[in-house]
């Protein structure tokens, strides 16, 4: 499993729950569209001792009336942190999909993964991909590499590339460090370390900053920013509150 083992400088706490608002925005508008809650747990997976790690997404009352959204990620991983399974429950405007990532390691750093996506009619993928060297994660997995990172090895202009699985496709990703930035809203600041994302796939407007995540910098490494740039517009989640942290949290600053 040598090719999954992460450079783990810090461990999530059990019981850690984070809650988000998101906001889509098309040009001057800038809407609240749902909530999303982050979550770590102590868990089993096909019998054995895991953690999940679990993003679940709602839109707003307003927004149910336009689209209504209901999507769940889990990961499983296991006790030294390799990814071991990962779904996505997708509900979106009345129509269901499941997608479900197995991931299994070969020596020579090969990754291994079955992708399998289907609806309660039939099944839509099912298919097995490789993965030869580097990290492959999906996508909330590579959210959860971001806060195992060593801030204290970090330096401006490192890169970390990994490999994205969703459905029959492996998609190139690449976390940029560009270094601490303060992150401000509704008169609150966050001490943050800010990366770019470069994704490689055509859901995104562009691929060389398709996408940038502030990290919280103290003892939690959370997710305080995302922003996502889309074919119209771009999708941002800000952090809204928490609770059962390991470390207090002294990235926030009162203004």
């Amino acid at each position: 499993m040598k090719a999954q083992y992460l450079p783990l400088a810090m461990t999530l706490n059990a019981g850690e729950n984070v809650t988000y608002d998101v906001y889509f925005k098309w040009g001057i508008l800038m809407s609240r569209a749902g909530e999303g809650q982050l979550t770590f747990s102590p868990s089993m997976y096909k019998g054995k001792r895991a953690s999940k790690y679990r993003l679940t997404f709602r839109t707003s009352k307003f927004f149910d009336s336009i689209y209504k959204m209901r999507d769940t990620i889990e990961c499983y991983y296991s006790p030294d942190y390799a990814l071991l399974y990962s779904s996505k429950h997708t509900n979106e405007g009345g129509y269901y999909l499941i997608d479900e990532l197995t991931f299994s390691y070969r020596e020579q750093e090969q990754t291994c993964v079955h992708s399998r996506r289907y609806t309660p009619e039939k099944v839509k993928i099912d298919t097995l991909l490789s993965v030869t060297s580097g990290y492959a994660f999906d996508m909330l997995g590579t959210l959860f590499f971001l806060r195992t990172l060593d801030w204290k090895h970090l330096k401006a202009g490192d890169v970390f590339p990994s490999t994205v699985v969703t459905g029959k496709d492996l998609i190139q990703v690449s976390y940029r460090y560009t270094g601490d930035e303060v992150v401000e809203r509704d008169g609150i600041s966050y001490r943050t370390h800010h990366f770019f994302i470069d994704i490689y796939d055509s859901a995104f407007s562009q691929s060389k900053s398709a996408a940038e995540v502030w990290v919280g910098n103290d003892g939690n490494h959370l997710p305080i920013k995302v922003r996502s740039k889309l074919k119209i517009g771009y999708a941002e989640i800000h952090y809204k509150t928490s609770g059962q942290l390991k470390a207090p949290l002294s990235s926030r600053m009162e203004n």
